[in-house]
């Protein structure tokens, strides 16, 4: 994604958006709320045999998880107003405080290849920064793991997570 500037928006609700207008075609927006857009996601994902847009949907409605603690979010990358994927970061449950983790993250099938994820998952450490000093995640599949390699992840072996990022420098 090129580099954009940033405008904090009200919707409706009177929840804030943050918006990121760029040159680019590609946007990264904060989301929140489950919208239509997201459901479309979540078809194309059962399809493929994922359920964690499914899991998503689910807690938010639940209210389980809407990403709304400190350093946590949903972000939607957005082409020409069209959501092609999503993506959160929140506190990891199953590590030290000060671990982030990313979750469901999911881009198009048609948008794969065209480094829509790579911004994605970028935005979203780039949060962690602020307020992790590791991200953790679990993937199930070697795209998957191949992906996060290819992002600065390495692979680790532990009950909750297949790969972790620092997002300090250690001497």
């Amino acid at each position: 994604m090129k580099a954009g500037r940033e405008a904090n928006l009200t919707d409706k609700s009177g929840s804030n958006l943050q918006v990121v207008t760029s040159t680019d075609p590609l946007a990264i927006l904060e989301i929140s709320g489950i919208t239509p857009q997201i459901r479309e996601l979540e078809t194309q994902a059962v399809a493929e045999g994922f359920r964690f847009l499914s899991r998503l949907i689910e807690e938010w409605e639940s209210g389980a998880n809407r990403f709304d603690q400190q350093g946590e979010g949903l972000f939607g990358a957005f082409r020409n107003g069209r959501l092609i994927a999503v993506g959160g970061l929140s506190s990891d449950p199953f590590a030290e405080p000060d671990a982030g983790r990313l979750r469901r993250v999911y881009v198009a099938p048609a948008s794969r290849g065209q480094n829509v994820g790579k911004a994605l998952v970028q935005h979203l450490l780039e949060l962690a920064s602020e307020h992790f000093r590791v991200v953790r995640l679990s993937t199930d599949t070697a795209e998957g793991a191949a992906f996060y390699l290819r992002c600065g992840f390495r692979p680790i072996q532990a009950d909750f997570a297949t790969h972790v990022k620092s997002l300090v420098d250690v001497p």
